[in-house]
């Protein structure tokens, strides 16, 4: 009763507050749109009175431009002006019409200086101060003029008198005061004000505005920027719309200004009555509503009790019994979605229990399964063996077969696995293409022939489509508890062992101890491998070449060396399997072409001129941007690319040979000569690597180190020396370490000879000492 009570609470809440805000949004809206209206109602007002405001001054400009006329073709009046005295010129004014009396007359001479003035503040013989304005105003075809004098603003006029050829100039100015502003309120329903400043200082205040407000106006009109599009703002406590425009700017200081603005507050107060009403007749609205969700609430509970019921028995995991619900409303039908839904939930965590351990492709038991089925075994003493398997070609099946290709190669590897297992046995998937095998209660020896048969059984050829596979398959064994005694050091010994399987001859391997110092020194390589150069731990030692023909050692190969910190020097042999491994080769070469580049230099600032060799990896050669890079270090350290040889390997061309021959290309094409090492021990033949651009050929020092004229390496030596030669190749012999071989090796025309024989690697320092050492032939 209490969750009934409180779910109708909640039900009459939402609506009430859903309620309140669509009101409120209501309310609000037509407060802003009543607003809108307003300011839209003020700002065409405000631009009517502007458009009555400018017709006023044109008609108060021609009603005195008319009088003017008049006054200019007045006969006694010439005569006046023509005499030049200022009795008879007043005389004339004061019997002219009411128009003229009503403002103020100047008349000027032809030089602009005051004859006559009606305002006392200019005297006879003064220059008028605004005579170029208005012959500017004239030429620019404006018939009237604004500008502030004696401290207020004028309308000013002009005409010539003419006798009959022009004698003075009549300017007759018309006061813009109080009276004209509130001219300009009773047509326009704006308030007027205007203000003039002469020499920067305010003079008196015209307004319709309550003298209580004009020091605002003052300092409204004063501060303001002048804009062609109204202002809304505060003044005294009222929104007003304001718009201050300029009447006259004659520069030094002197302007007319005027302030127009019409109040909103007012035309806002018509619409209080509306808000009131709107008000009253939403609060009554929201009663209503409450009542009706508050009798919404009570019907919506009862059926409701029973779901939450049968919520809590699906939450304790009974999913059998139904829910019963008498309507045929949307309640009936959520009812009968319960009893859908626990069905179904019921089929789904069967299924979702046995997806949790089971591989869904192959449909065997997964890596978390195995571990629990392992750690069981162990739990219980009972003998097991792991057979840890892997399919090493999965990388090339994905790329020749695809997606769809892998998966049938894993399933059909799955079926062979599920049929070699016996009872006890558990073989699960517990990675992209690896396998774990138990074998519970078998010995050592046992596990091995079972290995043995289900490694036969996998290398069998499979056909995908109209193609014909094999497996590479590695199996590694571990055995409990002679090899560990938890679950993840069992699993991971096993891993180990299959990692051998696959890099030693032989399909199978045995765990053998301590092979995790071996694994977790690889690791270390691995990691420290990446920051070996920063860290300044690599090194180049150089191996001298011997000139077979002239005797000299102008040749020499570069040789990375690596000192690490904690585990001393480490081998080549070790780390750069490790490097291409795991993509880190392009960055060692790198930096092994920059450091040999920049020895170079070096030597050369010395006066010993060296040519060395390079090694350069298949991934080298996959980088089109080499030959840029190469360009790019050479021209830094001012050195020629004569100097540079790269060797390359058989396997590295023979691993894509166009994308080879493009870089090799690039890079002979800047001058740098290119020799294939190893020469020999690949799959490519003189014939094939006649189409490279490559200049050497290097023997690989497994035909050179124990050289005898009557063996078959001699015989291949030999021939490749002539064939070389015939294909205007040069050849290098590595390996020399005996003399008899260096002799067969001069009388076969061989070009250039490296090894022991000649010197071991040495050290920049060592290998310059020893250059210069060694001058004499050998």
């Amino acid at each position: 009763m209490r969750w009934r009570h409180t779910f109708q609470t909640r039900i009459a809440g939402v609506l009430a507050l859903l309620l309140l805000v669509v009101v409120g949004a209501t309310y609000f809206a037509v407060k802003v749109a009543t607003s809108r209206a307003v300011e839209n109602q003020a700002q065409v007002q405000l631009k009517t009175g502007s458009q009555v405001f400018e017709r006023l001054l044109d008609l108060r400009g021609r009603r005195l431009q008319y009088g003017l006329d008049w006054l200019t073709v007045d006969g006694p009046f010439k005569q006046a002006v023509a005499e030049g005295k200022t009795g008879p010129i007043l005389s004339a004014l004061r019997r002219h019409g009411t128009g003229i009396r009503s403002s103020e007359v100047f008349v000027l001479g032809l030089d602009g200086k005051v004859m006559v003035s009606t305002l006392p503040v200019f005297s006879r013989g003064q220059p008028f101060p605004y005579s170029d304005a208005l012959r500017h105003a004239r030429r620019s075809g404006l018939q009237m003029l604004i500008v502030a004098m004696d401290g207020r603003p004028y309308l000013l006029v002009q005409e010539e008198v003419l006798d009959p050829l022009p004698i003075a100039r009549v300017i007759m100015g018309f006061p813009m005061d109080k009276l004209f502003a509130n001219e300009l309120r009773s047509m326009s329903n704006l308030e007027v004000s205007f203000l003039s400043v002469q020499n920067n200082t305010p003079g008196p205040l015209f307004s319709t505005q309550p003298d209580a407000y004009q020091a605002a106006v003052v300092s409204q009109l004063r501060e303001a920027q002048v804009s062609p599009e109204p202002r809304i703002n505060l003044f005294y406590g009222q929104r007003v719309l304001s718009q201050v425009l300029p009447l006259a700017n004659t520069g030094d200081g002197d302007e007319v200004r005027v302030l127009l603005q019409s109040p909103l507050d007012h035309a806002l107060e018509s619409f209080a009555p509306l808000d009131r009403q709107f008000l009253g007749i939403a609060l009554a609205v929201l009663l209503v509503s409450l009542a009706g969700a508050l009798f919404l609430a009570r019907r919506v509970s009862r059926p409701l009790n029973a779901l939450v019921q049968a919520a809590d028995r699906i939450g304790a995991g009974d999913y059998r019994t139904p829910v019963r619900v008498r309507s045929h409303d949307e309640f009936g039908l959520l009812a009968r979605a319960f009893n859908a839904m626990q069905s179904g939930i019921a089929v789904r965590e069967r299924q979702l229990a046995h997806n949790a351990l089971h591989d869904p492709l192959t449909g065997l038991p997964n890596r978390a399964l195995a571990m629990e089925r392992l750690g069981s075994a162990i739990s219980a003493r009972r003998p097991v063996v792991l057979l840890y398997l892997g399919i090493e070609n999965y990388r090339v099946i994905n790329e020749g077969f695809g997606p769809q290709g892998v998966e049938e190669m894993l399933r059909e590897a799955s079926r062979c696995l599920s049929m070699s297992l016996l009872a006890s046995d558990t073989a699960a998937r517990i990675a992209g293409s690896e396998f774990l095998l138990l074998l519970e209660n078998t010995e050592i020896d046992r596990a091995v022939a079972r290995a043995d048969r289900l490694y036969a059984l996998l290398t069998e050829p499979q056909r995908i489509g109209n193609d014909e596979l094999r497996h590479e398959v590695s199996i590694g064994i571990a055995a409990y508890p002679d090899d560990g005694q938890q679950v993840e050091e069992l699993i991971s010994r096993a891993a180990i062992a299959r990692h051998d399987a696959a890099s030693l001859p032989g399909h199978l391997q045995i765990y053998q101890q301590d092979r995790d110092l071996a694994h977790q020194r690889q690791i270390t390589l691995i990691r420290d491998l990446r920051r070996a150069a920063v860290e300044g731990e690599l090194f180049l030692c150089y191996q001298p070449k011997l000139d077979l023909k002239h005797g000299h050692v102008r040749k020499a190969e570069a040789l990375l060396r690596w000192q690490h910190p904690t585990l001393g020097q480490v081998s080549p042999a070790e780390f750069i399997p490790l490097a291409e491994r795991t993509g880190s080769m392009s960055s060692l070469t790198l930096w092994v072409i920059e450091e040999a580049i920049r020895q170079i230099g070096e030597w050369a600032q010395r006066g010993l001129l060296v040519q060395l060799s390079v090694n350069i990896s298949v991934d080298d050669l996959a980088d089109d941007d080499l030959a840029i890079r190469v360009t790019a270090l050479l021209m830094q350290y001012n050195v020629d690319a004569e100097q540079l040889i790269f060797e390359i390997t058989e396997s590295a061309i023979m691993h894509n040979p166009q994308q080879a021959l493009s870089v090799l290309e690039q890079l002979r094409g800047c001058g740098i000569s290119l020799s294939v090492d190893d020469f020999g021990t690949g799959y490519s033949s003189l014939a094939q690597l006649q189409r490279l651009p490559v200049q050497e050929l290097k023997i690989d020092q497994s035909f050179v180190r124990n050289l005898d004229s009557d063996t078959g390496d001699g015989v291949i030596v030999r021939s490749t020396i002539e064939m070389s030669h015939n294909l205007g190749l040069k050849v290098v012999a590595e390996g020399v370490e005996f003399a008899p071989s260096l002799k067969l090796l001069k009388q076969w025309n061989c070009d250039t000879a490296q090894g022991y024989l000649i010197s071991r690697p040495l050290n920049a320092m060592a290998f310059e000492m020893w250059m210069r050492r060694e001058r004499t032939p050998i």
